[in-house]
């Protein structure tokens, strides 16, 4: 590292706040971008689709287009705004649909469509958000940025549909439960760090070497929403907690916790996955604070991380790359935040 890069990575050793300050530009035009494609929608749906860009949170996919692609504060590609917009717009699809199947109350401390709109309402509201975003991506020059993000929509709703087919299903490995997570949460994160690289037109193996590392911080961001559904708090995470094991789905947390428990609890909590018995929401937490499972999923999340920032490592010279691997520290900071006690 030249002296001018190690000044340039200990300047970028930033706060998590200071580093969404640096965003603050990008962010604001994003949302004027997504808020001019209201009028591209029919007027008896604007207020739907307005309802959900007000919901959108942390916007961690646009975050890291741009990071990914990252030119400075005040540079800021019209390219990368569009394709954050177009993975944010993904995105929003996917929970509108997911709140659906969850049967889910609260997002962002709101009202999921769902809930406000009805559930038919809104699988069509999340359909027309995912055609909207093709069409925006279908405006580039070129037809990359289109079959980029239609084939990971289609491998986000494989994903959906392959944990829909496995609720219930008790004989998930954890082979499989990486497969479906990579699938519907990580493929949005690799092309988002695919797209950033490939629009500001930087190096191919830097590139190539984003991407993974959007897939890796994709997969980490998953378990630790897996985990939030149990230790999470409802106020402060903002969406209705405990539906993973009320929907029979099989996530890491659970994984860890059928490992440790004797055969009687084991089969109980078997027969409440496959919903055969009323799911005892508070019981399986405190269980896994008592056997470990807090720690050895958290573990899992580091696991990642650190493969993460091993694949940015040779690109250290990069203001991008220094970039992403801070968001390593964001979600470092979100995991330690749901620790319950020193019970687990």
């Amino acid at each position: 590292m030249t002296v001018r890069n190690a000044r340039t990575a200990d300047t970028l050793r930033l706060g998590v706040g200071e580093l969404f300050v640096r965003l603050q530009p990008h962010m604001r035009e994003l949302d004027g971008f997504l808020r001019s494609q209201l009028a591209s929608f029919e007027p008896e749906i604007r207020d739907l689709v307005e309802y959900c860009l007000d919901v959108s949170g942390k916007r961690i996919r646009p975050a890291l287009v741009f990071f990914s692609g990252w030119r400075g504060p005040d540079q800021i590609l019209p390219a990368l705004v569009r394709a954050a917009a177009v993975v944010e717009m993904v995105h929003l699809a996917t929970l509108v649909h997911d709140d659906i199947m969850d049967c889910a109350e609260l997002r962002r401390n709101r009202p999921t469509a769902a809930r406000r709109y009805g559930s038919d309402a809104a699988v069509l509201l999340g359909d027309a958000l995912l055609a909207h975003a093709v069409h925006i991506a279908s405006q580039f020059p070129s037809t990359e940025v289109c079959r980029v993000v239609s084939d990971a929509t289609r491998r986000v709703c494989a994903g959906e549909i392959a944990q829909t087919f496995r609720r219930g299903d008790t004989s998930i490995t954890l082979a499989d439960y990486r497969r479906i997570i990579d699938l519907k949460t990580a493929e949005l994160f690799r092309i988002s760090c695919l797209l950033g690289s490939r629009l500001a037109e930087l190096d191919d193996g830097y590139m190539v070497a984003a991407a993974e590392f959007g897939r890796r911080l994709g997969i980490a961001y998953q378990m630790y929403d897996d985990l939030a559904d149990f230790f999470g708090e409802e106020k402060r995470i903002g969406k209705t907690l405990g539906t993973d094991l009320a929907g029979g789905k099989v996530t890491l947390p659970l994984l860890v916790l059928l490992e440790k428990l004797p055969g009687a609890e084991r089969a109980e909590l078997l027969e409440e996955i496959r919903e055969c018995r009323t799911p005892q929401f508070e019981r399986r937490r405190t269980q896994m604070c008592a056997r470990g499972v807090f720690t050895g999923v958290v573990e899992c999340i580091h696991a990642e991380l650190e493969e993460g920032a091993a694949i940015l490592a040779p690109w250290s010279h990069l203001e991008p790359a220094l970039l992403l691997g801070q968001l390593i520290d964001l979600l470092r900071e979100q995991v330690d935040s749901l620790k319950p006690g020193t019970a687990c």
